[in-house]
């Protein structure tokens, strides 16, 4: 049985990366937020640049796609045996089968640390309903669990202080949809989407009931879980049927709980988007408001058997051209079912690491520069505050690793270029708008290089 599942679960899989890669595109308008504490907090995160979202719950099991199996829309594979009801029932009650003997969050902020990284966002809860944290409002948690009784039983608390301990910002992932709250999906009727199933106008105390709810999981998040100043809400979508549930006043709530809360709205366009998360895709030009690309570290946000892991030279590119663009990287690592991170995703956060080591100085705490790229796409441009100094960041090809030759155009250098993580000056020759910079191979980091000088 579980071979047959693991199987339809990959195949799954494959579906759902391509059904959902471009679900939240970056909106067409932004709506600088009015709190002063908010911006303030925003103007910082931008700072940050590099964060971790972690994907953890029931679907970390038999390792399968988060949630999704358990809609009836037309780009899910039914399961060939069960009943769509029977399928709904067998996901929800691994929730028995969560069990994780091994939980150790302490290792995930340490890896994350190492990683570079600077701020967290955990999933408190998906679309499934599952929360993992010691909720009031249902049975379906951590603490009713087959991890009921251990004494990090409610799992958010520990991997907040955690994380906080190593110093990242703290944030949670919170799905505004609850497919398990009757009050969403209403048991007498059917589910064949991933909207609420039912008419609000037809049945509006059972909405105002779901509103309460929402309300009051977020009212929990605020208050029991210490400091948070990132709220990352997700699904709960703002196309027909509208789903109301009262934002304005979770938020107003919330932020009195935790001042200068950012809240980043991704489905409703708005005052309550204080930052913009097109997901598993880069924007193609520079974008001058704060945003952030989420993008997995494998193909899938949650822990699957045989994962397809990206390089760490593909994920130090994929932050350089980020960066250049304006916005942060916010990377996807799913714990196992166990509660660790596993020994790949950890090598190759530590190359990462140590390539940030080195290189974090054209990351952290930049700023754009109209000129950000040359015409391959092959050099991405930083800028330092002072607003004198640039950075060339040169990610490593995966076959063909640093050229021996760049060039841009633009950004001329006045004076000397240097390689990071060297004294040693390398010569840059530049004739009209074009510069020519030779690297020697022995000088070279696998997973890219940056330069730095004046212009």
């Amino acid at each position: 049985m579980r071979k047959r599942f693991i199987l339809l679960a990959a195949a799954t899989v494959c579906m759902t990366a391509l059904a959902q890669s471009f679900v939240h595109e970056t909106s067409a308008t932004y709506q600088w937020p009015k709190e002063p504490l908010v911006r303030e907090k925003l103007q910082y995160w931008q700072d940050l640049k590099f964060g971790i979202i972690l994907h953890w719950g029931v679907y970390s099991v038999p390792g399968m796609v988060e949630s999704w199996q358990i809609t009836s829309e037309d780009w899910i594979t039914p399961d060939p045996v069960r009943t769509y009801e029977e399928e709904k029932q067998w996901y929800w009650g691994l929730s028995r089968e969560f069990n994780p003997t091994k939980f150790n969050p302490e290792q995930w902020a340490r890896v994350a640390r190492e990683a570079g990284m600077k701020y967290v966002v955990f999933t408190t809860k998906h679309h499934d309903g599952f929360c993992l944290w010691d909720t009031k409002t249902t049975d379906y948690k951590v603490t009713k669990s087959g991890f009921a009784g251990n004494e990090k039983a409610d799992a958010l608390r520990y991997v907040m202080d955690a994380f906080r301990g190593e110093g990242l910002m703290p944030g949670m992932y919170f799905s505004k949809p609850d497919w398990h709250c009757p009050y969403y999906w209403w048991p007498a009727k059917a589910t064949p989407n991933r909207f609420h199933n039912y008419k609000i106008e037809d049945y509006p105390e059972r909405w105002a009931n779901y509103q309460k709810y929402v309300y009051d999981q977020v009212e929990e998040l605020m208050t029991g879980y210490g400091q948070v100043d990132l709220l990352w809400l997700d699904g709960g979508w703002c196309t027909a049927p509208r789903e109301d549930i009262k934002l304005g006043e979770i938020v107003k709530m919330a932020r009195q709980k935790q001042p200068g809360l950012i809240v980043v709205e991704r489905a409703c366009p708005g005052e309550f988007e204080n930052y913009q998360t097109p997901e598993q895709k880069i924007p193609d030009h520079q974008l001058l408001n704060p945003w952030e690309s989420c993008i997995t570290l494998t193909n899938d946000w949650g822990w699957v058997p045989r994962p397809k892991f990206k390089s760490p030279a593909k994920i130090i590119a994929t932050l350089a051209e980020v960066v250049a663009k304006g916005g942060s990287l916010l990377l996807g690592v799913g714990p196992t079912p166990e509660g660790l991170i596993e020994d790949e995703s950890v090598s190759r956060l530590q190359e990462i690491g140590a390539w940030m080591n080195v290189n974090g100085e054209a990351i952290y705490a930049t700023t754009t520069t109209p000129f950000y790229t040359n015409e391959e796409r092959s050099v991405w441009f930083t800028a330092n505050k002072d607003g004198k100094t640039l950075y060339a960041i040169i990610p490593a090809n995966d076959q063909t690793g640093v050229p021996d030759v760049i060039t841009w155009t633009g950004n001329k250098p006045v004076g000397k270029v240097t390689l990071l993580g060297t004294k040693k000056t390398q010569k840059a020759v530049t004739v009209g708008d074009k510069t020519t910079v030779t690297v020697p191979g022995k000088l070279k980091n696998k997973n890219g290089i940056v330069l730095k000088f004046k212009i």
